[in-house]
């Protein structure tokens, strides 16, 4: 049997008790290590799971997944991920090769960032498709997620914007050449992801676009979820570019129309008097019986 096992979003002791009680009794378990991050190093897991971890990064899990599948037919494997086993597509496809190769799966949910954002007051069913932030590069600047943000934001709905994540990534010139040295693993902050919108918004500015976000659109920055240090910022976007929310990893949501209760809970969390001022002024405007 492959199982595939969510670690949730906090530490060790996140991982349900069936998780736990499944990954001890396994053959091998492989510990999913790019498209998240927990709060806590691999050797801090071995610990208190009792069990050695096989990391796989995203060219074990695309290029060498007969490897990870090995034997399943006969023993039980278990394939850790950060959050929910099937908040990347990447899973999927792992799925898919063990049910061609004749191997039973089962899948151990867990939270992800994908539920736990509402920890920020706004409704879950009020969320539309959620959209990725890259970061840019000097000559790349990709802008296609905005139109995703436009189709939402005309539905009122609220979009999550899942924040870049570079972990094991090599310059051109070293893919060119065949090297393996890699650059340091960086990952997006919400001060990043604002600004690049900013940046969105006066280029269709200034190509007479209509906006369907501006500098005054209230967003929510989020870092850490399920963390002890987990923090929670509502405000402007304009605002949330000049707010520092610490480790990583951060998301950012920005708002559709906002219920009454959405704007009372954001309050508690907002950057400042002002941007308390910013959320009181959108409650007739934003929201909509």
């Amino acid at each position: 049997m492959l199982y595939l096992i969510g670690l949730g979003l906090g530490d060790a002791k996140d991982i349900t008790v069936k998780g736990l009680e499944i990954l001890r009794a396994c053959s091998r378990v492989y510990l999913e290590a790019y498209t998240s991050i927990l709060t806590v190093g691999k050797e801090a897991l071995e610990e208190y799971y009792g069990r050695e971890l096989i990391l796989a990064d995203r060219e074990t899990v695309e290029q060498e997944a007969d490897e990870i599948l090995r034997g399943a037919d006969q023993t039980d494997v278990a394939f850790l991920v950060v959050g929910d086993p099937f908040g990347a597509t990447t899973h999927s496809d792992l799925v898919l090769r063990a049910v061609k190769a004749g191997i039973q799966y089962r899948v151990i949910h867990n939270a992800s960032i994908m539920n736990a954002v509402g920890c920020c007051g706004l409704q879950l069913y009020n969320f539309g498709e959620t959209v990725s932030i890259v970061f840019w590069t000097d000559s790349w600047k990709p802008e296609s997620f905005y139109d995703k943000i436009k189709r939402n934001r005309q539905s009122g709905m609220h979009t999550l914007c899942l924040l870049d994540i570079k972990v094991k990534e090599q310059t051109l010139e070293n893919l060119m050449k065949g090297r393996k040295v890699y650059e340091p693993p960086r990952y997006m902050s919400v001060c990043q992801a604002a600004e690049q919108l900013l940046e969105i918004v006066r280029h269709k500015r200034e190509e007479n676009e209509d906006l369907a976000i501006s500098e005054d659109t209230v967003c929510v920055g989020l870092s850490r979820v399920g963390s002890e240090d987990q923090k929670i910022k509502a405000g402007t976007l304009r605002q949330l570019a000049l707010v520092e929310l610490g480790k990583p990893l951060h998301s950012l949501i920005i708002t559709g129309h906002l219920h009454p209760m959405e704007l009372d809970m954001l309050r508690l969390f907002a950057v400042d008097e002002q941007s308390l001022a910013a959320l009181k002024a959108v409650d007739s405007s934003t929201f909509t019986s």
